[in-house]
């Protein structure tokens, strides 16, 4: 089941990620129950999950970003695109995928973007299923480290 995620998801989001690329959850803090509360009380903030059994095995965020080009319409970036490793291979990222661009149409956005780190073929075949290309645009990060 595809919904958006709820106050009491926080612990199995931040177990997902270990297959992200985390390498720990982190420990409970204020800083932690700050951000979480910055996510949920966000209206363009979309952290949408795909339950399996009642357990929250893959996800993604959709966040609309106000944008005063092109009409006046906003677009949609999605970040943090995961699935468990024991639940690969079942579509559900793409459900995630999906009920992002569900809210991205609702929202009168004109276009969706990703960013992906891998270079291996089956997640940049996933994403090209999925309708997304990488011949539009040219992507550069800069890395802050503070």
């Amino acid at each position: 089941m595809v919904r958006e995620a709820k106050k009491e998801d926080l612990e199995e989001i931040l177990e997902l990620y270990i297959y992200l690329h985390e390498e720990s959850v982190p420990e409970q803090s204020d800083c932690l129950d700050n951000v979480w509360k910055q996510i949920l009380d966000d209206e363009n903030h979309h952290l949408i999950v795909n339950e399996v059994s009642g357990k929250i095995v893959s996800s993604c965020v959709c966040v609309i970003i106000p944008n005063l080009t092109r009409n006046i319409r906003p677009y949609a970036f999605l970040e943090n695109v995961v699935t468990h490793a024991d639940f690969r291979g079942r579509g559900l990222a793409s459900e995630c995928l999906e009920y992002a661009r569900q809210i991205a149409k609702q929202c009168n956005c004109y276009k969706m973007m990703l960013l992906t780190g891998s270079r291996k073929k089956e997640i940049l075949d996933f994403y090209k299923n999925a309708g997304y290309n990488s011949t539009d645009k040219t992507a550069f990060i800069q890395w802050l480290n503070i």
